[in-house]
C-alpha cells in the first residue's frame, strides 16, 4: 500500500487525541491508521522568514513534516487572501470579500513554499490529497516541480456557481490551478456542478469529468458511545440540574459570520414574542469558540451576538429563568455529545455550510427511544442526507421561530419518527466510507498529469 501524504493549511499537534483533535484529524484518523502517512504543512507558528526546509517528528507509521511561515507570509496568505477573499467568495458572500493583489501574491508564494518543499519528501509510489481552500494551488506547483504522483484535492467548504467565484479577482486562475489534480473532491452535487461549470468555462473541459461528491460524515458510533457516557457523567448532571426540568435547545458553531448566529439568536427572539407559552419553559444553549479573533469582521460578529445575547436576556429573563446560555470558549467534544444527548432541539442554520458535521453529531447522540429534533438550515450540505430535520431558510427569523415552536411541542411518535429515517444515512456515509471513496477513486485514477 502506497504512503499517504495529507497536506492542509495547519499540521495537527501530534500530542493531540481523541476529543481535543482537530475536525480533519478525526475525518482522516481510520485513513492514516490503515498505511504509512505523512501529513505536511503549516507549523501553526510564525518568524522571520518562511522556513525552506521542513521540521520532521515520527510517531509509530505517521510523520508529521512542518514549515513556519514568515510573519507577513502568513499575514498575506492566511489572514489576506484565504480568510478575507476566499472563505466569503466561496460561501456566496462576495460583499465581504476584500481583495488585494500584494495578499493574493501571497498566498501564491506560500503555496509555492510549500510545494519547493514537500517535493524532496516525495516517494516515487507516493499519493499526495491536499486539504481545502488554502492550498488550491498547490497541485499545479508541485507539476511545476516536476512531481507526476497522483495528486487528489478535497474542498471541505462550498463551491459558488462560476459567475459569482469568477467575481473574485484572479478567480480564474485558481480554477485553473485546480485542473493540475488527478481527482477533485467537494461536499455535494450542487458543489460539483459549479466547479465542473467552471473548469468547462476555463477551457478544462477534461478536468471537469474528475470532479466528484464525496460528502464526508462522522464515525457515528463512536459518537454516540461517547454521548452516552457523556449523558451519563457529572457534567451532564450538573448541567441537567442547572435547567431544573426546562426544555434545552442547543447549537454549537465556530464564531463566524457564515454560520447565522445572528440570524439564529433574532429567531430565538421571535419564538419568545411570538410563542409565549415557551416562557420559562425552554433554555437555549449557543456554544461558539472564538475564531479568528484577529480578523475585524469577526470581531464586529462577536459584538452583535453580546448585544443580542444581553437583549434577549435583559427582556425576557426571569430571576430565576436566563433563556439564553452564550458562551465563546470552547468545550470538550465528548462533553458536547452528552449535552447534544440531553438536547430537545439541536439548532444548526448556517447560511452555507459545505457540509456541518454538527447536524450529523446531533443526530448520532440522541437517545433513540426519546430523541430530540433537528432544525436544520437548507443552505447546509448535509440537508439532502438529513430529511428527517425541519429544514428552514435561515435569513427568515419568524421561519427559525416556527421551526422551534414545532421542535418543541412535536410529539414523541414523530420524533422517532423523523430521527429514524436519518440515523441511516449518518451511520452509514461516515468518515471511513469518505476516506475509502476518495482514496479508492484516487489510487484508480489515470497517470498523473503532465505539467
Amino acid at each position: 500500500m502506497s504512503r499517504l501524504v495529507i497536506v492542509a493549511n495547519r499540521v495537527p499537534n501530534p500530542r493531540d487525541r481523541g476529543a481535543t483533535a482537530g475536525g480533519l484529524a478525526v475525518a482522516l484518523k481510520d485513513a492514516l491508521a490503515r498505511r504509512e502517512a505523512m501529513w505536511f504543512g503549516w507549523s501553526g507558528h510564525t518568524a522571520e522568514a518562511t522556513a525552506t526546509t521542513p521540521t520532521l517528528a515520527t510517531r509509530g507509521r505517521l510523520t508529521y513534516a512542518t514549515l513556519d511561515l514568515g510573519r507577513e507570509d502568513y499575514r498575506r496568505y492566511y489572514q489576506g487572501f484565504a480568510n478575507a477573499s476566499l472563505w466569503p467568495t466561496l460561501h456566496y458572500r462576495l460583499g465581504l470579500s476584500q481583495f488585494s493583489r500584494e495578499d493574493y501574491a501571497g498566498y501564491r508564494t506560500v503555496n509555492a513554499a510549500f510545494a519547493v518543499a514537500l517535493a524532496p519528501l516525495l516517494r516515487p509510489d507516493d499519493m499526495v490529497w491536499a486539504h481545502d481552500f488554502h492550498v488550491i494551488p498547490l497541485g499545479a506547483e508541485l507539476r511545476r516541480q516536476g512531481v507526476r504522483h497522483r495528486l487528489g484535492f478535497f474542498l471541505h467548504v462550498p463551491f459558488p456557481p462560476h459567475a459569482l467565484f469568477c467575481a473574485l479577482p484572479r478567480g480564474e486562475e485558481l480554477i485553473a490551478d485546480l485542473a493540475a489534480y488527478d481527482v477533485i473532491g467537494v461536499q455535494t452535487e450542487d458543489d460539483a456542478t459549479h466547479l465542473r461549470a467552471g473548469l468547462v468555462a476555463a477551457g478544462h473541459a477534461e478536468a471537469a469529468a474528475r470532479v466528484a461528491a464525496f460528502p464526508i460524515g462522522i464515525e457515528a458510533e463512536s459518537f454516540t458511545r461517547a454521548a452516552e457516557k457523556a449523558a451519563a457523567g457529572a457534567e451532564t448532571a450538573r448541567f441537567r440540574q442547572s435547567l431544573v426540568g426546562r426544555t434545552l435547545v442547543m447549537g454549537v458553531d465556530r464564531l463566524d459570520y457564515t454560520k447565522g448566529l445572528p440570524h439564529r439568536f433574532a429567531g430565538y427572539a421571535k419564538l419568545l414574542a411570538r410563542f409565549k407559552s415557551h416562557h420559562q419553559q425552554v433554555t437555549y444553549l449557543q456554544v461558539a469558540p472564538v475564531s479568528r479573533g484577529d480578523v475585524a469582521q469577526y470581531r464586529s460578529l462577536r459584538r452583535e451576538l453580546d448585544e443580542w445575547a444581553g437583549r434577549i436576556n435583559g427582556q425576557y429573563a426571569d430571576p430565576d429563568w436566563m433563556p439564553l446560555r452564550y458562551m465563546t470558549r470552547a468545550v470538550a467534544r465528548n462533553t458536547l455529545a452528552g449535552f447534544m444527548r440531553l438536547a430537545r432541539v439541536g439548532l444548526v442554520t448556517p447560511l452555507r455550510d459545505g457540509m456541518n458535521l454538527v447536524a450529523k453529531e446531533y443526530v448520532a447522540a440522541q437517545n433513540p427511544e426519546d430523541p430530540g429534533v433537528l432544525v436544520l438550515s437548507r443552505f447546509a450540505g448535509a440537508a439532502p442526507q438529513l430529511d428527517g430535520a425541519l429544514l428552514l431558510n435561515p435569513l427568515d427569523p419568524d421561519e427559525i421561530a416556527e421551526a422551534l415552536d414545532a421542535a418543541l411541542t412535536m410529539p414523541l411518535e414523530e420524533r422517532v419518527a423523523r430521527w429514524r429515517s436519518m440515523e441511516g444515512p449518518v451511520r452509514e456515509a461516515g468518515a471511513k466510507a469518505w476516506c475509502r471513496d476518495f482514496l479508492s477513486t484516487l489510487e484508480g485514477s489515470p497517470a498523473a498529469i503532465a505539467a
